[in-house]
């Protein structure tokens, strides 16, 4: 019987070495997430590269893990906000390398390694430091400048159900990069609040087919509780 269910997230994430580069989902709060990556503090993987949106956000999550300096560079659209004292620190003083990526950049680059596509131009960043380095070209009249896929060798991100097989289903936006993220990496693992029976899922929801997903960690329903503390 084919179950892609790990027992914890510190299974799951047993086998990610030194030096990996990991995609890690996330809009800010909103899809991080979370119980990986602090499983991913104690598993003890360091010199890693992560690509996400954005570079942490106060103390927890993805701000925690390069907080403990395991992360030597970060590729994102969005480093700085007014709670990303970690990765600034980590930048001002050289500790941490820094890849600025346009946000719609970053998710058709990150696309077009999950399509198989080799490289594509984009009016994006044309002119600017950049591009600086990079093929341009103009195409009828308007200038590009080619970019290249991103790949990663592991995908942590975030769903709201998922079935044994690995479908997985997202809850508003919390979706973000989450299903991009997953077929662009070589191993997908995926914290869910719950794990159904197969058939649960109504196949039209179903976002994130199973071929796409290694790994499924079920998490509990953090959604849930939230609404009921708010009604509370």
């Amino acid at each position: 019987m084919i179950s892609k269910t790990s027992a914890s997230a510190a299974s799951a994430l047993a086998d990610i070495p030194d030096g990996a580069t990991i995609m890690i989902g996330g809009f800010g709060l909103a899809g991080q997430p979370v119980q990986l990556i602090d499983a991913l503090l104690e598993q003890g993987a360091a010199n890693l590269t992560v690509v996400s949106n954005n570079a942490g956000n106060g103390h927890s999550g993805l701000a925690a893990l390069l907080g403990a300096k395991r992360v030597q560079k970060i590729i994102c659209s969005f480093p700085r906000q007014t709670d990303s004292h970690i990765f600034d620190a980590l930048y001002r003083a050289g500790e941490i390398e820094l890849e600025l990526v346009p946000q719609g950049n970053l998710a058709e680059r990150i696309r077009a390694a999950g399509a198989g596509i080799g490289a594509f131009f984009t009016p994006t960043g044309f002119g600017t430091s950049l591009a600086e380095g990079k093929e341009t070209r103009t195409i009828n009249g308007r200038d590009y400048v080619l970019e290249h896929p991103i790949a990663a060798d592991f995908a942590l991100i975030s769903a709201y159900r998922a079935d044994r097989l690995g479908n997985l289903t997202y809850r508003k936006t919390s979706r973000n990069f989450g299903p991009i993220m997953a077929s662009a990496a070589a191993t997908t693992v995926v914290q869910v609040d719950r794990i159904v029976e197969l058939g649960e899922l109504d196949p039209e929801a179903v976002i994130t087919p199973g071929i796409f997903v290694n790994r499924v960690v079920e998490t509990g329903d953090r959604f849930e509780r939230e609404e009921w503390a708010d009604v509370g």
